[in-house]
């Protein structure tokens, strides 16, 4: 049986103990029903995990007794996920895959093509729930780092202003996008090098509009084909996001 895993943030880099909150407490105990003296790693989603004893099992309280604390080494490269908003609660699995596979930060996209905007208290709420649902991630499946999400932007003003990136890419259903594999080819053949800092742009239902398109292949972005089926953009982001990493990883 795998370890209990229990998000945290210690006072101090070097705890004795840590008391979870009540939402962490109620998921290890009652929800996860884990038992006093169960080993549990307690991580602050930075990459600082604390390898602990469950001491007091207390529901909205529960007591972690640290044993010795470790640091995760990070992924040898980041990809970030520009993700146009979809429709209905794709984006909340999307954060989930894209959590598990990796991806550092997320960012939402208002597209002109979006049907879903965000503005005051609903963007605030909306961006709780895909926070809660990256740590959620991270806790099922072991990565010590929680991306960053940050408030949904403007798909154009971010295409414009993304800047210290290796390689930005767009995910593209038009006649001459490349193949992931040759622009990863060139980059490393130019470089010396594969890309450590990779920039994902995901298109919304019916894909980013054509001055969309031609503004990010004037800022840098290659387009990047998926293959010959359309897929949906839920589809989209996990299959690029994973073909990518796959790649990072075996450069």
């Amino acid at each position: 049986m795998p370890d209990f895993r229990a998000f945290c943030t210690p006072a101090t880099a070097e705890p004795a103990e840590i008391t979870l909150s009540f939402e962490e407490s109620h998921h290890l105990v009652i929800v996860n029903r884990a038992p006093r003296g169960a080993t549990v790693v307690a991580f602050d989603g930075k990459g600082h995990e604390w390898i602990c004893e469950l001491a007091q099992d207390k529901k909205n309280a529960a007591v972690l007794k640290v044993r010795f604390k470790q640091q995760i080494k990070p992924l040898a490269y980041e990809i970030t996920l520009g993700q146009a908003l979809p429709k209905g609660q794709y984006m909340e699995s999307i954060v989930r895959k894209a959590t598990e596979i990796g991806a550092i930060r997320i960012v939402p996209l208002e597209s002109e093509r979006t049907q879903v905007h965000l503005e005051g208290d609903r963007s605030e709420r909306k961006l709780e729930k895909w926070q809660t649902a990256a740590l959620e991630a991270a806790k099922q499946c072991g990565n010590a780092y929680v991306p960053e999400l940050v408030a949904a932007q403007d798909a154009g003003n971010f295409i414009s202003s993304a800047r210290g990136y290796d390689l930005k890419l767009i995910a593209s259903l038009q006649t001459g996008a490349k193949s992931l594999k040759k622009v990863l080819a060139s980059f490393q053949a130019a470089n010396n090098r594969a890309p450590r800092k990779v920039l994902w742009l995901i298109g919304p239902e019916g894909d980013f509009t054509p001055a969309e398109m031609s503004l990010a292949q004037s800022a840098g972005f290659e387009p990047i084909t998926l293959g010959p089926m359309v897929l949906r953009c839920e589809t989209a982001a996990v299959y690029a996001l994973s073909i990518l990493s796959y790649e990072l990883q075996n450069a």
